[in-house]
């Protein structure tokens, strides 16, 4: 049966604005967001169909051009529309932490992070820069490597700090495996960015991996 052929109360569209977003499960955000079905299948089913072909509304928001077409249904078209979603999303998160008016605190930067950095088919490596009341002045993607690896230059990092007057930094970096357990290399890594931004007296409050929905930290896990 068509959505429009159920009762006002419980169309997806009519339910977001009586009761919010957040009232909704996946497949009906979904259906919000298509607005139309396929032949034979209204779009509450076809957003079902989304969900449980991808395996998770996380891996269907990072499929590819080439993976999001193969579903039945949707095409170049859609996947344009859900990515400028996504994006306006990251804008909006990355504009509340530059107002001002919040700390840039370990979970706003975690929350920041799974936004800008879900999804990417390649490591990338992201630098917050914080003012001396730890608010955030810029946040930079400073390097991108290939699936397993990305080179990182302790001298550029300085440099784009020092260029931001930064008092304090908060590092991170993805993996597209979905592991977020830092390896040796990370940890060595983070080792020399301390000593080489202490001597300019900047700090590192922590660094993050990214990896889907999780994010490790360093700090919490006595690791800096």
């Amino acid at each position: 049966m068509g959505i429009s052929n159920w009762p006002a109360h419980q169309r997806p569209r009519e339910r977001l604005i009586r009761e919010g977003a957040q009232a909704l499960s996946d497949a009906e955000l979904l259906a919000v967001f298509l607005r139309v079905g396929v032949r034979g299948k209204n779009a509450v089913e076809l957003g079902g169909d989304m969900v449980r072909h991808f395996g998770s509304l996380q891996a269907l928001l990072r499929a590819s051009l080439q993976e999001f077409t193969n579903v039945p249904g949707l095409g170049p078209a859609k996947y344009a529309q859900l990515n400028a979603v996504i994006e306006l999303a990251r804008r909006a998160i990355g504009d509340e932490m530059l107002s001002g008016e919040s700390i840039c605190s370990p979970q706003a930067a975690k929350q920041y992070l799974r936004l800008a950095m879900a999804g990417r088919p390649y490591e990338s490596f992201h630098v917050l820069f914080l003012d001396v009341r730890n608010r955030l002045i810029a946040a930079r993607e400073l390097f991108r490597g290939t699936l397993t690896h990305t080179s990182v230059y302790p001298r550029e990092v300085v440099r784009e700090a020092l260029t931001r007057n930064a008092a304090s930094v908060m590092l991170a970096h993805n993996h597209p495996s979905g592991t977020p357990e830092p390896s040796e290399a990370d940890l060595l890594l983070t080792r020399s960015l301390v000593q080489a931004l202490a001597l300019v007296d900047i700090r590192i409050l922590d660094h993050f991996v990214v990896a889907g929905h999780r994010v490790h930290s360093f700090a919490e896990n006595g690791q800096m």
